[in-house]
Protein backbone atom coordinates (compact mmCIF):
# COMPACT_ATOMS: atom_id res chain seq x y z
CA UNK A 1 0.00 0.00 0.00
CA UNK A 2 2.80 2.36 -0.89
CA UNK A 3 1.78 5.95 -1.55
CA UNK A 4 -1.20 5.83 0.79
CA UNK A 5 -1.60 7.86 3.94
CA UNK A 6 -1.62 6.41 7.42
CA UNK A 7 -5.34 7.14 7.65
CA UNK A 8 -5.97 5.15 4.47
CA UNK A 9 -3.94 2.24 5.82
CA UNK A 10 -5.92 2.32 9.06
CA UNK A 11 -9.18 2.30 7.10
CA UNK A 12 -7.98 -0.64 5.02
CA UNK A 13 -7.05 -2.53 8.18
CA UNK A 14 -10.42 -1.67 9.70
CA UNK A 15 -12.14 -3.03 6.59
CA UNK A 16 -10.28 -6.33 7.00
CA UNK A 17 -11.18 -6.67 10.68
CA UNK A 18 -14.80 -5.82 9.97
CA UNK A 19 -14.87 -8.47 7.24
CA UNK A 20 -13.53 -11.13 9.59
CA UNK A 21 -16.07 -10.03 12.21
CA UNK A 22 -18.90 -10.23 9.66
CA UNK A 23 -17.85 -13.75 8.72
CA UNK A 24 -17.86 -14.77 12.39
CA UNK A 25 -21.37 -13.36 12.93
CA UNK A 26 -22.61 -14.92 9.67
CA UNK A 27 -21.29 -18.24 10.98
CA UNK A 28 -23.21 -17.82 14.24
CA UNK A 29 -26.33 -16.95 12.25
CA UNK A 30 -25.85 -20.04 10.09
CA UNK A 31 -25.54 -22.27 13.15
CA UNK A 32 -28.68 -20.73 14.62
CA UNK A 33 -30.55 -21.20 11.34
CA UNK A 34 -29.50 -24.87 11.28
CA UNK A 35 -30.62 -25.22 14.90
CA UNK A 36 -34.04 -23.81 13.97
CA UNK A 37 -34.49 -26.63 11.46
CA UNK A 38 -33.22 -29.19 13.97
CA UNK A 39 -35.51 -28.07 16.82
CA UNK A 40 -38.41 -27.66 14.43
CA UNK A 41 -38.19 -31.34 13.51
CA UNK A 42 -39.44 -32.39 16.94
CA UNK A 43 -43.15 -32.51 17.69
CA UNK A 44 -44.45 -32.20 21.20
CA UNK A 45 -46.87 -34.92 22.32
CA UNK A 46 -48.92 -34.54 25.47
CA UNK A 47 -48.98 -37.74 27.50
CA UNK A 48 -52.09 -38.47 29.51
CA UNK A 49 -52.79 -40.94 32.26
CA UNK A 50 -54.79 -44.12 31.79
CA UNK A 51 -57.74 -42.50 33.57
CA UNK A 52 -57.65 -39.53 31.21
CA UNK A 53 -57.32 -41.74 28.15
CA UNK A 54 -60.49 -43.62 29.14
CA UNK A 55 -62.37 -40.39 29.88
CA UNK A 56 -64.75 -38.78 27.49
CA UNK A 57 -62.93 -36.93 24.69
CA UNK A 58 -64.47 -33.86 23.12
CA UNK A 59 -63.07 -32.95 19.66
CA UNK A 60 -61.99 -29.35 19.03
CA UNK A 61 -60.67 -27.51 16.01
CA UNK A 62 -57.74 -29.27 14.28
CA UNK A 63 -54.35 -27.57 14.22
CA UNK A 64 -51.82 -27.93 11.37
CA UNK A 65 -53.05 -31.26 10.09
CA UNK A 66 -53.35 -32.94 13.52
CA UNK A 67 -56.67 -33.82 15.20
CA UNK A 68 -56.77 -32.28 18.66
CA UNK A 69 -59.11 -33.57 21.34
CA UNK A 70 -59.78 -32.69 24.94
CA UNK A 71 -59.95 -35.44 27.54
CA UNK A 72 -62.47 -34.45 30.21
CA UNK A 73 -62.28 -35.92 33.69
CA UNK A 74 -65.85 -36.53 34.79
CA UNK A 75 -64.99 -36.16 38.50
CA UNK A 76 -63.05 -32.93 38.45
CA UNK A 77 -64.08 -31.41 35.15
CA UNK A 78 -60.41 -30.76 34.26
CA UNK A 79 -59.21 -31.40 30.75
CA UNK A 80 -55.99 -32.33 28.97
CA UNK A 81 -55.27 -31.52 25.33
CA UNK A 82 -54.10 -34.47 23.25
CA UNK A 83 -52.55 -34.37 19.81
CA UNK A 84 -53.71 -37.36 17.83
CA UNK A 85 -52.10 -38.47 14.58
CA UNK A 86 -53.94 -37.47 11.41
CA UNK A 87 -56.30 -39.97 9.89
CA UNK A 88 -55.20 -42.07 6.96
CA UNK A 89 -55.73 -40.35 3.63
CA UNK A 90 -56.01 -41.53 0.09
CA UNK A 91 -53.13 -40.95 -2.37
CA UNK A 92 -55.15 -38.11 -3.90
CA UNK A 93 -55.51 -36.44 -0.49
CA UNK A 94 -51.85 -37.05 0.22
CA UNK A 95 -51.01 -35.23 -2.99
CA UNK A 96 -53.16 -32.26 -2.05
CA UNK A 97 -51.76 -31.99 1.45
CA UNK A 98 -48.17 -31.06 0.51
CA UNK A 99 -49.44 -28.53 -2.05
CA UNK A 100 -50.00 -25.90 0.62
CA UNK A 101 -47.29 -23.82 2.22
CA UNK A 102 -45.39 -25.65 4.93
CA UNK A 103 -45.13 -24.45 8.52
CA UNK A 104 -41.63 -23.09 7.95
CA UNK A 105 -38.26 -24.04 9.37
CA UNK A 106 -39.48 -23.81 12.96
CA UNK A 107 -42.42 -26.13 12.39
CA UNK A 108 -44.75 -26.01 15.41
CA UNK A 109 -41.95 -25.66 17.95
CA UNK A 110 -41.87 -22.40 19.99
CA UNK A 111 -38.22 -23.10 20.83
CA UNK A 112 -37.30 -23.37 17.16
CA UNK A 113 -39.18 -20.14 16.45
CA UNK A 114 -37.10 -18.29 19.06
CA UNK A 115 -33.89 -19.73 17.64
CA UNK A 116 -35.01 -18.69 14.16
CA UNK A 117 -35.58 -15.12 15.32
CA UNK A 118 -32.10 -15.12 16.83
CA UNK A 119 -30.72 -16.30 13.48
CA UNK A 120 -32.45 -13.42 11.70
CA UNK A 121 -31.12 -10.89 14.22
CA UNK A 122 -27.58 -12.21 13.81
CA UNK A 123 -27.96 -12.07 10.03
CA UNK A 124 -28.98 -8.41 10.18
CA UNK A 125 -26.05 -7.65 12.49
CA UNK A 126 -23.65 -9.46 10.16
CA UNK A 127 -25.08 -7.55 7.20
CA UNK A 128 -24.43 -4.21 8.92
CA UNK A 129 -20.86 -5.19 9.81
CA UNK A 130 -20.37 -6.47 6.26
CA UNK A 131 -21.60 -3.16 4.85
CA UNK A 132 -19.19 -1.33 7.15
CA UNK A 133 -16.30 -3.39 5.81
CA UNK A 134 -17.18 -2.68 2.17
CA UNK A 135 -17.62 1.02 2.94
CA UNK A 136 -14.29 1.26 4.77
CA UNK A 137 -12.55 -0.51 1.89
CA UNK A 138 -13.88 2.10 -0.53
CA UNK A 139 -12.98 5.03 1.70
CA UNK A 140 -9.44 3.67 2.09
CA UNK A 141 -8.73 4.24 -1.62
CA UNK A 142 -11.38 6.90 -2.41
CA UNK A 143 -13.09 4.83 -5.09
CA UNK A 144 -15.92 2.30 -5.48
CA UNK A 145 -15.02 -0.85 -3.49
CA UNK A 146 -15.40 -3.30 -6.38
CA UNK A 147 -12.29 -2.84 -8.50
CA UNK A 148 -10.98 -6.43 -8.27
CA UNK A 149 -12.26 -9.95 -7.67
CA UNK A 150 -11.90 -9.75 -3.89
CA UNK A 151 -13.89 -6.54 -3.67
CA UNK A 152 -16.53 -7.70 -6.15
CA UNK A 153 -16.94 -10.97 -4.20
CA UNK A 154 -17.49 -9.17 -0.91
CA UNK A 155 -19.96 -6.75 -2.54
CA UNK A 156 -21.75 -9.63 -4.28
CA UNK A 157 -22.12 -11.53 -0.99
CA UNK A 158 -23.39 -8.32 0.60
CA UNK A 159 -26.15 -8.03 -2.02
CA UNK A 160 -27.10 -11.71 -1.66
CA UNK A 161 -27.47 -11.26 2.09
CA UNK A 162 -29.33 -7.97 1.59
CA UNK A 163 -31.78 -9.63 -0.82
CA UNK A 164 -32.65 -12.22 1.85
CA UNK A 165 -33.00 -9.61 4.59
CA UNK A 166 -35.02 -7.43 2.23
CA UNK A 167 -37.54 -10.22 1.70
CA UNK A 168 -37.83 -10.62 5.47
CA UNK A 169 -38.27 -6.86 5.90
CA UNK A 170 -41.09 -7.00 3.35
CA UNK A 171 -42.76 -9.51 5.71
CA UNK A 172 -42.34 -12.41 3.32
CA UNK A 173 -42.30 -15.78 5.17
CA UNK A 174 -38.88 -16.80 3.83
CA UNK A 175 -36.96 -17.65 6.99
CA UNK A 176 -36.47 -21.12 5.51
CA UNK A 177 -34.01 -19.47 3.08
CA UNK A 178 -31.60 -18.73 5.91
CA UNK A 179 -29.55 -21.93 5.78
CA UNK A 180 -28.80 -22.04 2.01
CA UNK A 181 -28.32 -18.28 1.65
CA UNK A 182 -26.00 -18.00 4.65
CA UNK A 183 -24.05 -21.06 3.51
CA UNK A 184 -23.43 -19.57 0.06
CA UNK A 185 -22.55 -16.17 1.56
CA UNK A 186 -20.03 -17.82 3.87
CA UNK A 187 -18.59 -19.81 0.96
CA UNK A 188 -18.23 -16.67 -1.17
CA UNK A 189 -16.59 -14.68 1.62
CA UNK A 190 -14.35 -17.60 2.54
CA UNK A 191 -13.02 -17.77 -1.03
CA UNK A 192 -12.65 -14.00 -1.06
CA UNK A 193 -10.51 -13.70 2.07
CA UNK A 194 -8.47 -16.87 1.50
CA UNK A 195 -7.93 -17.05 -2.28
CA UNK A 196 -8.89 -13.75 -3.89
CA UNK A 197 -7.66 -11.26 -1.30
CA UNK A 198 -5.38 -8.42 -2.40
CA UNK A 199 -4.39 -5.26 -0.57
CA UNK A 200 -6.42 -2.17 -1.39
CA UNK A 201 -4.84 -0.25 -4.24
CA UNK A 202 -5.67 2.17 -7.04
CA UNK A 203 -7.37 0.99 -10.21
CA UNK A 204 -5.93 0.38 -13.65
CA UNK A 205 -6.52 3.36 -15.99
CA UNK A 206 -9.41 1.66 -17.85
CA UNK A 207 -11.46 1.60 -14.65
CA UNK A 208 -11.09 5.27 -13.81
CA UNK A 209 -14.60 6.28 -14.78
CA UNK A 210 -17.91 7.19 -13.18
CA UNK A 211 -19.31 4.20 -15.10
CA UNK A 212 -17.66 2.00 -12.48
CA UNK A 213 -20.30 3.21 -10.05
CA UNK A 214 -23.13 2.63 -12.50
CA UNK A 215 -22.22 -0.51 -14.47
CA UNK A 216 -20.61 -2.63 -11.76
CA UNK A 217 -23.07 -1.71 -9.01
CA UNK A 218 -25.95 -2.73 -11.31
CA UNK A 219 -24.19 -6.04 -12.01
CA UNK A 220 -23.61 -6.66 -8.28
CA UNK A 221 -27.24 -6.01 -7.32
CA UNK A 222 -28.44 -8.19 -10.20
CA UNK A 223 -26.11 -10.98 -9.17
CA UNK A 224 -27.30 -10.88 -5.56
CA UNK A 225 -30.95 -11.30 -6.57
CA UNK A 226 -30.11 -13.91 -9.23
CA UNK A 227 -28.28 -15.80 -6.50
CA UNK A 228 -31.35 -15.82 -4.24
CA UNK A 229 -33.56 -16.95 -7.14
CA UNK A 230 -31.12 -19.80 -7.87
CA UNK A 231 -31.24 -20.96 -4.23
CA UNK A 232 -35.04 -20.98 -4.40
CA UNK A 233 -34.94 -22.99 -7.65
CA UNK A 234 -32.70 -25.63 -6.07
CA UNK A 235 -35.09 -25.95 -3.12
CA UNK A 236 -37.98 -26.16 -5.57
CA UNK A 237 -36.43 -29.19 -7.29
CA UNK A 238 -36.17 -31.04 -3.97
CA UNK A 239 -39.65 -30.08 -2.80
CA UNK A 240 -41.23 -30.94 -6.16
CA UNK A 241 -39.58 -34.35 -6.17
CA UNK A 242 -40.88 -35.00 -2.64
CA UNK A 243 -44.41 -33.97 -3.62
CA UNK A 244 -44.36 -36.38 -6.55
CA UNK A 245 -43.18 -39.18 -4.26
CA UNK A 246 -46.04 -38.47 -1.84
CA UNK A 247 -48.55 -38.35 -4.68
CA UNK A 248 -47.32 -41.72 -5.98
CA UNK A 249 -47.59 -43.30 -2.52
CA UNK A 250 -43.86 -43.95 -2.30
CA UNK A 251 -41.71 -43.46 0.77
CA UNK A 252 -41.18 -39.80 1.62
CA UNK A 253 -37.45 -40.39 2.12
CA UNK A 254 -34.99 -39.32 4.79
CA UNK A 255 -35.40 -35.61 4.06
CA UNK A 256 -39.18 -35.60 4.47
CA UNK A 257 -38.92 -33.59 7.68
CA UNK A 258 -37.13 -30.84 5.76
CA UNK A 259 -39.21 -30.77 2.59
CA UNK A 260 -42.48 -30.83 4.53
CA UNK A 261 -41.62 -27.53 6.20
CA UNK A 262 -40.77 -25.74 2.95
CA UNK A 263 -43.43 -23.82 1.04
CA UNK A 264 -45.19 -25.71 -1.72
CA UNK A 265 -43.36 -26.35 -4.98
CA UNK A 266 -45.77 -24.00 -6.71
CA UNK A 267 -44.91 -21.20 -4.27
CA UNK A 268 -41.16 -21.76 -4.69
CA UNK A 269 -41.49 -21.80 -8.47
CA UNK A 270 -43.44 -18.54 -8.41
CA UNK A 271 -40.94 -16.86 -6.06
CA UNK A 272 -37.95 -17.75 -8.25
CA UNK A 273 -39.78 -16.40 -11.30
CA UNK A 274 -40.73 -13.14 -9.59
CA UNK A 275 -37.21 -12.51 -8.29
CA UNK A 276 -35.73 -13.10 -11.75
CA UNK A 277 -38.33 -10.95 -13.47
CA UNK A 278 -37.81 -8.18 -10.91
CA UNK A 279 -34.06 -7.85 -11.49
CA UNK A 280 -33.77 -8.75 -15.19
CA UNK A 281 -34.35 -5.14 -16.35
CA UNK A 282 -31.48 -4.03 -14.09
CA UNK A 283 -29.22 -6.72 -15.61
CA UNK A 284 -30.22 -5.50 -19.07
CA UNK A 285 -29.23 -2.00 -18.02
CA UNK A 286 -25.90 -3.32 -16.68
CA UNK A 287 -25.08 -4.89 -20.06
CA UNK A 288 -26.01 -1.70 -21.93
CA UNK A 289 -24.04 0.45 -19.48
CA UNK A 290 -21.02 -1.80 -20.02
CA UNK A 291 -21.25 -1.22 -23.77
CA UNK A 292 -21.43 2.55 -23.28
CA UNK A 293 -18.43 2.41 -20.95
CA UNK A 294 -16.52 0.32 -23.52
CA UNK A 295 -17.09 3.00 -26.15
CA UNK A 296 -15.73 5.66 -23.78
CA UNK A 297 -12.72 3.55 -22.77
CA UNK A 298 -11.78 1.71 -25.98
CA UNK A 299 -13.62 3.54 -28.76
CA UNK A 300 -16.17 0.81 -29.58
CA UNK A 301 -19.43 -0.34 -28.00
CA UNK A 302 -18.90 -4.05 -28.55
CA UNK A 303 -15.88 -6.12 -29.46
CA UNK A 304 -16.84 -9.66 -28.39
CA UNK A 305 -14.33 -9.61 -25.58
CA UNK A 306 -14.80 -12.77 -23.41
CA UNK A 307 -16.40 -10.78 -20.58
CA UNK A 308 -18.75 -9.03 -23.00
CA UNK A 309 -19.59 -12.30 -24.72
CA UNK A 310 -20.47 -14.12 -21.50
CA UNK A 311 -22.43 -11.15 -20.19
CA UNK A 312 -24.51 -11.39 -23.37
CA UNK A 313 -24.84 -15.18 -22.99
CA UNK A 314 -26.10 -14.65 -19.44
CA UNK A 315 -28.61 -12.07 -20.70
CA UNK A 316 -29.84 -14.46 -23.41
CA UNK A 317 -30.16 -17.32 -20.91
CA UNK A 318 -32.28 -15.28 -18.50
CA UNK A 319 -34.30 -13.80 -21.37
CA UNK A 320 -34.98 -17.36 -22.58
CA UNK A 321 -36.09 -18.34 -19.07
CA UNK A 322 -38.54 -15.44 -18.83
CA UNK A 323 -39.72 -15.85 -22.42
CA UNK A 324 -40.33 -19.59 -21.97
CA UNK A 325 -42.45 -18.94 -18.89
CA UNK A 326 -44.41 -16.07 -20.42
CA UNK A 327 -45.14 -17.52 -23.87
CA UNK A 328 -44.55 -21.27 -23.86
CA UNK A 329 -46.03 -21.80 -20.42
CA UNK A 330 -42.86 -23.36 -19.02
CA UNK A 331 -43.21 -23.84 -15.29
CA UNK A 332 -41.88 -26.22 -12.74
CA UNK A 333 -38.87 -28.45 -13.30
CA UNK A 334 -37.98 -27.33 -16.84
CA UNK A 335 -38.11 -23.66 -15.88
CA UNK A 336 -36.08 -24.24 -12.71
CA UNK A 337 -33.35 -26.07 -14.63
CA UNK A 338 -33.21 -23.29 -17.24
CA UNK A 339 -32.97 -20.69 -14.48
CA UNK A 340 -30.08 -22.57 -12.86
CA UNK A 341 -28.30 -22.82 -16.23
CA UNK A 342 -28.66 -19.05 -16.58
CA UNK A 343 -27.18 -18.50 -13.11
CA UNK A 344 -24.32 -20.88 -13.98
CA UNK A 345 -23.44 -18.62 -16.93
CA UNK A 346 -23.39 -15.65 -14.54
CA UNK A 347 -21.03 -17.47 -12.17
CA UNK A 348 -18.75 -18.54 -15.03
CA UNK A 349 -18.73 -14.99 -16.36
CA UNK A 350 -17.31 -13.92 -13.02
CA UNK A 351 -14.97 -16.71 -11.94
CA UNK A 352 -14.22 -18.51 -15.20
CA UNK A 353 -13.64 -15.52 -17.45
CA UNK A 354 -11.57 -13.63 -14.88
CA UNK A 355 -9.39 -16.59 -13.94
CA UNK A 356 -9.16 -18.76 -17.06
CA UNK A 357 -9.50 -16.39 -20.03
CA UNK A 358 -7.38 -13.41 -21.03
CA UNK A 359 -9.08 -10.34 -22.44
CA UNK A 360 -9.58 -6.60 -22.06
CA UNK A 361 -11.37 -7.26 -18.78
CA UNK A 362 -8.45 -9.21 -17.27
CA UNK A 363 -8.03 -6.96 -14.26
CA UNK A 364 -9.53 -9.11 -11.57
CA UNK A 365 -6.56 -8.38 -9.33
CA UNK A 366 -5.83 -12.01 -8.48
CA UNK A 367 -2.99 -12.31 -5.97
CA UNK A 368 0.27 -13.84 -7.10
CA UNK A 369 1.42 -16.85 -5.13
Amino acid sequence: MSGTSLADQNLAQLANWLMYSAIAVYLLAFVAACAEWAFGASTKVVRVSAAASSAQQTPVAPSRGRTRSVAVDGATGSSTQVLAPPAATSPEEQHRAPAGDGPGAAGDSPTADVVGRIAVSLTVLALLIHFGSVLARGLAVSRPPWGNMYEFSTAFALMASAAYVGLLAARKPVRWLGVPVLFSVLLTLGLAVSVLYVDSAQLVPALHSYWLWIHVSAAIISGGVFHTAAVVSVLYLFRERWERAVAAGRSEGLGAGLWRRLPSARTLDKLAYRLTGLVFPLWTFAVIAGAVWAEAAWGRYWGWDPKETWAFITWVAYAAYLHARATAGWKGRRAAVLGLVAFATFVFNYYGVNILITGLHSYGGLPTR
